[in-house]
């Protein structure tokens, strides 16, 4: 894998908090609207720039891309955020429920992308990738960036735990999230040159999060190399900004689905044909969790079931068909509930693991959704496993948290 140190654009340390916001993909407009209230510091003017118009306006508006550009501008002018003089990687930690993972800030190499060195599990969507080419464009930069796990690595670790032993630059608990931010600064040559080097020995990064980000900026810098007549392949726009965490490090959490009707069936049709493939069991009116691989529970009625998928309904050697992702989207909601397409359907909703098993049954309970579905979280191994064969994850597969906080730092590609 080729990477560089960069020279990052960051907010002073008393900015930071000021600076600092969620990832642009993970609340709609009027939510940014309000986290940013009368903060003009905030990340969201660059990133949700739509703020700055009036309720209704549309993200997508030519106008709202070119706010992008000129808040980016602003925030430098006033010294929101400034350029380091020298280029470095950085390490950014994220504390979780007492638990801590730690990333290397570095700037990875649009070939490896290209040619498949960086690894994908899902697909992109075509309007989504052309929004984020637009916002890497019109700022010439990565001001958010993408959420890549490497193979465990000895060395980059006890690197990384000396530098935890010392003052962070930026030490903040995020409000909504509540989960703690850390960053220090790699200021020595020496250190530059091993995480380089360590880098350079791996055969493949893994896209965790931000598939749509990764393809923006490699489709970016390809454009910027045809239209560079003295293209060399080191200049910056060749690299895109990315946070790299050992794969043992990251807390993958279940990612839930709530379905709005039973396809016409009734309750007790419904968990007659479940029993055709799994196995049934009534847990009560508590909530209960799925307690391993291929076990699912359901939310019915006011109570709760576990479903055991029988033998024969998956293929452990197939790296796609032993995901419950897929076992229960071919067995329970495109066989019994015709719901086929994930992507599209509007009978199908989906809940992140953070919100927890009591979302779901408020949903359901609520009347807004019939029944629930838990599924037990996807492993790494799994999402590295379905990378290396070269496969794609069914939707909505995977929920990892924490979410990188944007605004820590930012990459120029020029």
């Amino acid at each position: 894998m080729r990477i560089k140190p960069f020279k990052g654009i960051r907010p002073p340390k008393e900015l930071v908090e000021q600076v600092e916001s969620r990832p642009y993909d993970v609340l709609d407009s009027e939510e940014a609207r309000a986290e940013a209230g009368d903060n003009e510091k905030s990340l969201y003017h660059i990133i949700k720039p739509e703020i700055d118009f009036p309720v209704g306006t549309s993200e997508y508006d030519p106008r709202v891309y070119e706010k992008a550009a000129e808040n980016f501008q602003k925030f430098q002018d006033k010294g929101w955020l400034v350029q380091d003089s020298r280029e470095h990687y950085y390490i950014y930690a994220q504390t979780m429920q007492n638990k801590t993972q730690y990333g290397l800030v570095v700037c990875a190499h649009t070939d490896d992308y290209q040619k498949g060195n960086i690894k994908k599990h899902e697909l992109t969507r075509r309007d989504k990738e052309e929004d984020r080419m637009k916002h890497v464009r019109v700022n010439n930069a990565n001001i958010e960036p993408v959420f890549f796990a490497y193979p465990d690595n000895a060395t980059l670790d006890a690197l990384i735990m000396r530098y935890a032993k010392t003052e962070p630059e930026y030490n903040f608990i995020a409000p909504i999230d509540g989960f703690r931010h850390q960053f220090w600064i790699v200021d020595s040559d020496e250190d530059t040159e091993t995480i380089t080097a360590e880098f350079g020995k791996m055969s493949s990064l893994y896209i965790a999060d931000g598939h749509h980000r990764s393809a923006a900026a490699a489709l970016v810098g390809q454009e910027k190399q045809k239209q560079n007549p003295n293209h060399k392949g080191d200049e910056e726009y060749n690299f895109f900004m990315a946070v790299c965490f050992q794969a043992s490090q990251l807390t993958i959490l279940d990612y839930n689905r709530v379905v709005k009707d039973l396809n016409g069936l009734s309750s007790e049709e419904f968990l007659k044909a479940l029993q055709q493939n799994f196995t049934v069991e009534e847990k009560g009116t508590n909530i209960y969790k799925p307690q391993e691989l291929h076990e699912f529970s359901l939310y019915l009625d006011e109570h709760w079931y576990s479903l055991k998928a029988k033998e024969g309904t998956y293929d452990n050697n197939d790296p796609i068909g032993v995901l419950d992702v897929d076992i229960s989207s071919r067995l329970i909601l495109d066989e019994i509930l015709n719901i086929g397409d994930l992507r599209s359907s509007k009978r199908i909703d989906f809940v992140g693991g953070l919100r927890g098993l009591g979302e779901l049954k408020r949903r359901v309970d609520s009347g807004e959704m019939r029944a629930a579905l838990a599924l037990y979280p996807v492993t790494m191994q799994q999402i590295m496993d379905i990378a290396d064969s070269g496969k794609i994850m069914p939707p909505k597969a995977t929920w990892f948290e924490p979410k990188l906080r944007s605004g820590l730092v930012i990459h120029k590609l020029s």
